[in-house]
């Protein structure tokens, strides 16, 4: 399965006229889970996320492709 870069949040359930509308709601929670937490926590709380996330996914060919294109995107941004 490739990894999708397309937006594709959902929810059951629900329509929303504009594909972005869910991934806002992503956004907004993911602010709100960090808020009230100091650096060390909030670092924490990322990890922490980024392994539920990448188990739930699963797939060690998904996993690598956006670990790499993570990667690329924070060197090409590097100083």
């Amino acid at each position: 399965m490739p990894l999708m870069l397309n937006p594709n949040f959902h929810e059951a359930g629900r329509r929303d006229l504009r594909d972005y509308a869910p991934g806002d709601d992503f956004y907004q929670a993911l602010i709100d889970a960090h808020r009230g937490l100091n650096d060390d926590q909030s670092l924490q709380l990322n990890a922490r996320l980024i392994l539920l996330l990448s188990n739930h996914i699963g797939d060690l060919s998904v996993l690598r492709e956006a670990l790499q294109l993570a990667r690329d995107a924070a060197s090409s941004s590097a100083p």
